[in-house]
């Protein structure tokens, strides 16, 4: 509940919902920086969850790629 809370005041709850933004093929200069703020936002998740867990379970988590799946795992 607490670390649910802090991501929802962060802004960062529709990450953890729906994952990474990926760009397309021949992507624009727009999807580009979409997808690549959406990498940033997931970096910053990822580290608030990694840094909330007991070091003996974060081992069991590291082999997740982004913070949807973390969290996922997490629930």
């Amino acid at each position: 509940m607490l670390m649910e809370n802090l991501l929802r005041s962060k802004e960062y709850c529709l990450l953890i919902e729906t994952g990474v933004t990926v760009a397309p093929p021949n992507a624009t200069a727009e999807q580009l920086r979409v997808a690549n703020e959406s990498k940033l936002r997931d970096l910053k998740v990822k580290n608030y969850l990694f840094q909330s867990i007991d070091r003996t379970i974060l081992e069991t988590i590291l082999v997740r790629d982004t913070a949807k799946d973390i969290w996922d795992a997490m629930k």
